[in-house]
């Protein structure tokens, strides 16, 4: 674990080969790909020495030096001639100038196309699988990252800011398809020019007795990588601290455009971009700081290499090297300097996406999701009733009781209704029966049946809900009404739009049931959005229906209308309704009155107000107010 909290770039990618495993295949194409690029290096490299040598020999014999006889150049001298001679022989040089023959142009122009295409065609195998499998897996990563936010608990969200998850989803895994799309294509093929280089240097300072040179050589090349290791690390933590940026930026924009009404209401719109600009600041101050360390690389590299190369040519010249063997050797040197230099980029990558995958990884270890039973009971159906036995409630274990020693029972085809202030806990209950959460105390069983040992799908099966803060997707109203229920025909759409009294709105507009919601149903008034959420849970056609203020966005005709529509689809239901208005829940078979998560008072609507206590109380000031 490093100092900010992170773990090493190591352990990121090799967290990360997991999810390269399915594809090696291709990942060996691009790699042996890369392999024969490098390899083309070698060959390069082989031939500079014959290049060179007629200059040293010119040189030579205008000096009237003669070379030595037993020499490695007169070895290599018998080797070249005897090349020559098979040219000769086969007719592709000639024998009086030693020029290339028409025969032997030919045959160059014959390999030499099919080799510079085959290089070419292996450069593009390297990057095209390299790439492949880069995108497919961040793609992968997404589907899980998805996924796992999916099955996360309400209490996950409740703590977590969707702009910061939204941007762990995008801005994190398009950094990771960076590094797997385009680092990773250069990182298979730069080491294979590096060791075509450095086999060169090793093969010919044997042949030309230079074992001294080899291993300053040696000794040299980690020097020339050490500003990249040093200055790498700071680099990763800086990446880690402007991902942390971009992401409380993306989440004051989302946080900003959902609730534009309100900011538009308020005439905020110069103190949002105010704020905005302070943390847009922020993000800009920590990229510069990463593209500091990430510039910084390139002129160290450039600098250590220089200072060095200036080394090898003094040592060079003390140990009486040649200038066809440093020519040799430093073009050995220059063509491994560029795939090295290369990696300067390539590790600024990698620092950049193990930052991300650190982000990443955070979510994909979090699991908050309910759990469920080992061998979980697989229930079709709701017969006899709901037991709340001693439940007790805290979102967390340091934080307040939101409900306390709650007991009451749910008959089947009864109405129970929850009344009281705001924050006395009523929806907390509802998410409890709904198995959003499990009780910190207590249990609730469903026909003798703990809701903790139910399988999870088949117990929101029975259950359909209507929630305060009305839900519709930006999809078709058709699709909104059937959302969850599978295998529905348009005439069942229709019928739970007539039964919640939306079908005429719905057909007043030209597309009808095909009209685009939008954003949150934003083109719906909130009467529409609540009757559209009423329609799919009368779809849903569930045994238990949870009504959360399902009324509060109508006006008293809709209502009544809706309550009626309610009351049709409740025969042989369990309602469990909570509202602000008392009208809606008159006729409830059980009102339970709470205050500050505990039950105050219990009974019917009659029974409460022959009582004279809080809930006459609320009735008599909201009868009043109407």
């Amino acid at each position: 674990m490093n100092e900010d909290g992170s773990k090493s770039t190591f352990s990121a990618y090799q967290r990360l080969v997991a999810y390269i495993r399915p594809y090696w295949s291709r990942v060996l194409i691009g790699i042996f790909a890369g392999f024969f690029c490098g390899s083309a290096s070698f060959g390069l490299l082989s031939a500079i020495p014959q290049v060179i040598k007629p200059i040293e020999n010119a040189t030579a014999i205008v000096s009237s030096s003669p070379l030595p006889e037993k020499s490695s150049e007169h070895k290599s001298s018998k080797l070249e001639n005897r090349l020559i001679d098979k040219a000769r022989k086969w007719g592709l040089i000639s024998s009086e100038k030693n020029q290339v023959t028409r025969q032997g142009l030919i045959v160059i122009l014959l390999i030499a196309p099919p080799l510079i295409l085959l290089r070419s065609l292996a450069m593009y195998l390297n990057k095209y699988w390299i790439r492949w499998v880069g995108a497919r897996v961040v793609r992968d990563l997404r589907d899980e990252l998805f996924n796992r936010l999916q099955t996360q608990s309400l209490k996950f969200f409740g703590k977590s800011d969707v702009g910061q998850l939204i941007s762990k989803c995008t801005n994190d895994t398009t950094s990771v398809e960076q590094v797997l799309s385009v680092t990773v294509a250069d990182l298979t093929r730069a080491p294979f020019e590096i060791g075509a280089a450095l086999i060169f240097v090793m093969l010919f300072t044997f042949k030309n007795d230079m074992l001294g040179l080899l291993v300053l050589c040696l000794l040299v090349f980690p020097i020339c990588v050490m500003p990249i290791v040093m200055l790498g690390k700071r680099l990763k933590r800086y990446s880690h601290t402007a991902l942390g940026r971009i992401s409380e930026l993306v989440s004051r924009m989302h946080e900003n455009f959902t609730g534009i009404r309100v900011v538009k209401a308020f005439h905020m719109e110069k103190k949002e971009f105010e704020r905005f600009q302070i943390m847009n600041s922020n993000y800009f101050r920590a990229v510069i700081k990463a593209l500091r360390a990430e510039l910084l690389m390139s002129p160290a590299m450039e600098a250590v290499a220089g200072l060095l190369s200036l080394v090898f040519l003094v040592v060079c010249y003390v140990k009486g090297i040649t200038i066809g063997q440093i020519i040799a050797v430093g073009m050995a040197g220059v063509m491994a300097y560029r795939p090295v230099k290369g990696l300067v980029q390539i590790n600024a990558n990698l620092q950049r996406g193990a930052a991300a995958l650190d982000r990443i990884f955070v979510v994909l270890d979090t699991n908050t999701a309910i759990r469920e039973a080992t061998h979980p009971v697989s229930v079709n159906k709701f017969t006899e009733k709901m037991v709340f036995e001693k439940v007790n409630f805290t979102y967390s274990e340091s934080g307040p009781m939101i409900v306390h020693d709650i007991s009451f029972n749910i008959l089947k085809g009864s109405v129970v209704a929850l009344v009281g202030e705001t924050g006395s806990g009523k929806t907390t209950l509802a998410n409890l029966l709904a198995r959003f959460y499990d009780p910190t105390d207590g249990r609730i069983t469903l026909d003798g049946v703990d809701l903790k040992d139910i399988e999870i799908a088949s117990l929101r099966k029975l259950i359909g809900v209507v929630t305060q803060e009305t839900i519709i997707f930006n999809d078709t109203i058709a699709s909104n009404i059937a959302y969850g229920t599978e295998e529905v025909s348009r005439e069942q759409i229709i019928e739970a739009a007539k039964k919640a009294n939306a079908h005429d709105f719905i057909m007043g507009d030209p597309k009808g049931y095909e009209r685009i919601a939008g954003e949150k149903g934003f083109v719906l008034s909130g009467g529409e959005r609540q009757r559209i959420a009423i329609a799919r849970a009368i779809l849903r056609n569930p045994p238990i229906l949870i009504l959360d203020e399902a009324t509060s966005a109508l006006d008293t005709v809709t209502e009544r209308l809706v309550q009626e529509a309610i009351a049709r689809v409740m025969q042989d239901r369990t309602v469990f309704a909570i509202a602000h208005r008392l009208s809606t829940v008159k006729n409830a078979d059980l009102i339970l009155v709470l205050d500050h998560g505990r039950i105050i008072e219990r009974g019917t609507h009659d029974q409460l107000m022959a009582v004279g206590g809080i809930y006459r109380k609320l009735c008599d000031m909201q009868f009043g107010l109407t």
